[in-house]
């Protein structure tokens, strides 16, 4: 989410953040029932039968754009069923013709940390028309993130002052200042959210997802899950198997080694992204005239952006400034678009080149972003089982950097941040974990699932796809061969076999690929082009919004 679109910020003391507020950040005029802190959110739960939790009671609002919002009270930990409740916030849409209509669909976005809510608002109106007549369309917050008890360790001012100090091309003695800032975060995880990170893991966001289907009326749950939101379906998958009637993961994870082996799974991710860019400094050296930047030798220009910004970072408008290690971060989102924002990265680097502030990769991280990476850590800790070797762990991060030159260094040695980075953080991680979920990942007896995977993902490895189908039970993989993060909306193919599966059932033949990757255009487009998102130009700087793209 950009800045301008969350308005006025909030105080960010670490007492006013203990339980911090569940944050509205639609328009201003939009209102959620919703309680004001998380410790006023843990109530205590009313009495239900056999000690199982109670179904909530959705109490449904207008919240503009024929949007209907409420809260849903669940356990805040579901070893104790009839205690405290943490309250999530809910939002749908429903269908024009309730009469016709199949049952509700669940939208899942990525992350972790990306607001569900904000998910199906900024998203409804791109969803086939098929889906749109078929389903109310449904999405929330989940535990600990955006309006359902934001959690936070570090605040605004906190995550600023590491992210600016971090380098994009550091040096050899960066490895330890990285383990210790690791433990500052878990440190401050505790001091300022103690309460609430044991109980914020997949396996309990998954028994959430079981009693809101209940909640709505729903007998088996229809569901798409896109990057981190494919390993919460996985999960509810593998808990309640005979409660799914279909079930889409696209970006997919492995989830045995996301779960149980994270060294096995942080690396592939290394890998997968510094490829990413290496393709597109590939196609910039052959294009430069679209690209813009290089000289004839991209690869060579890139590390010595990095280095030079580092040595003399650019100052930005806002009294911050702009390193190379900002210009590997916005790298790290904006190449998840695919081939079609290749010209546009050329551009934004060459302006980085000329120290122009108007390029989006010299905009630092913003509060926005800070709001996703909180939970991002968090919740990834919390699933993640990692050893608790200081050696090994050394000896991966240090290899995930030595092996992926490109952007690898800054992730490994930066600041606690995003998925693949989180070894120096979640490795100290101490705490009970009972939300985890470990497996089995079979999800024996369900009804086919239909498992995405992009070939030149960035952000979620294809192989991670292939691996994940291969495990469960009843799963089928439909290929998408492209550049970029996920496939559905951003292929016609893959967007009509995601549609015909989840109103109809119809399960893609096995071996299907879709190969209609939207290329390159010849010169930085204006607009996003059909069945692109093009985040950057259409919103000025990616906070990590998750939006589809807008195939009907």
């Amino acid at each position: 989410m950009t800045e301008q679109a969350h308005g006025p910020r909030r105080s960010r003391t670490r007492a006013g953040r203990r339980f911090p507020r569940l944050r509205i950040a639609l328009a201003a005029a939009v209102s959620f029932a919703v309680a004001g802190t998380a410790a006023q959110a843990m109530a205590t739960q009313p009495e239900g039968s056999d000690g199982q939790p109670t179904v909530p009671s959705l109490s449904w609002s207008d919240c503009q754009g024929g949007f209907e919002c409420a809260n849903a009270d669940v356990p805040l930990d579901y070893r104790d069923p009839q205690g405290k409740t943490i309250t999530l916030a809910v939002i749908r849409k429903k269908a024009p013709d309730q009469a016709k209509k199949k049952g509700t669909l669940f939208l899942q976005p990525g992350g972790p940390g990306n607001s569900g809510v904000d998910f199906v608002r900024n998203n409804h109106a791109g969803l086939p028309a098929t889906l749109r007549d078929s389903f109310d369309v449904f999405g929330y917050d989940v535990r600990g993130v955006a309006r359902s008890s934001a959690v936070t360790c570090w605040d605004d001012p906190t995550y600023t002052q590491a992210v600016t100090a971090a380098k994009g091309a550091p040096g050899p003695d960066a490895y330890e200042p990285a383990v210790r800032q690791g433990a500052a975060f878990d440190q401050a995880c505790k001091d300022n959210a103690g309460e609430l990170t044991p109980y914020v893991g997949t396996g309990y966001v998954a028994r959430d997802i079981d009693l809101l289907r209940q909640a709505l009326g729903e007998d088996q749950l229809t569901y798409y899950g896109r990057s981190f939101g494919s390993y919460i379906g996985t999960v509810y998958a593998a808990m309640y198997p005979e409660r799914v009637r279909a079930l889409v993961l696209d970006g997919a994870y492995d989830p045995e080694h996301y779960a149980n082996q994270p060294y096995a799974y942080d690396r592939p991710q290394y890998l997968a992204l510094d490829g990413a860019m290496s393709r597109f400094l590939d196609w910039c050296k052959a294009n430069q005239e679209t690209c813009g930047f290089g000289d004839g030798d991209p690869r060579a220009a890139f590390e010595k952006l990095k280095a030079d910004l580092d040595a003399n970072p650019v100052p930005t408008a806002n009294g911050g400034q702009a390193n190379g290690y900002t210009v590997v971060y916005r790298l790290m989102f904006n190449i998840n678009e695919g081939k079609v924002i290749w010209p546009s990265l050329g551009q934004a680097l060459r302006k980085a080149q000329q120290r122009d502030t108007t390029s989006f990769l010299l905009r630092p991280p913003s509060p926005a972003s800070f709001d996703f990476l909180n939970p991002n850590i968090v919740v990834e800790c919390v699933d993640k089982d990692y050893p608790r070797s200081p050696a090994l762990l050394k000896r991966q991060v240090t290899t995930n950097a030595r092996l992926a030159p490109l952007l690898g260094p800054a992730m490994a040695y930066g600041p606690p941040l995003y998925d693949h980075q989180h070894a120096t953080t979640c490795a100290q991680w101490t705490g009970e974990k009972p939300s985890r979920y470990d497996g089995s990942f079979r999800a024996k007896g369900s009804a086919p699932i239909l498992v995405l995977g992009t070939t030149g993902d960035p952000d979620t490895p294809y192989q991670d796809a292939v691996a994940l189908s291969r495990k469960l039970d009843n799963g089928r993989l439909l290929t998408f061969q492209a550049e970029g993060h996920t496939a559905f909306g951003r292929s016609a193919c893959a967007t009509d076999a995601v549609t015909g599966y989840l109103v109809d059932l119809k399960v893609p033949a096995r071996g299907t690929t879709c190969a209609d990757e939207t290329q390159p255009p010849t010169a930085t487009p204006k607009v996003a082009p059909p069945g692109t998102t093009l985040g950057e130009l259409r919103n000025g700087v990616n906070d990590r919004l998750d939006r589809l793209g807008s195939l009907r």
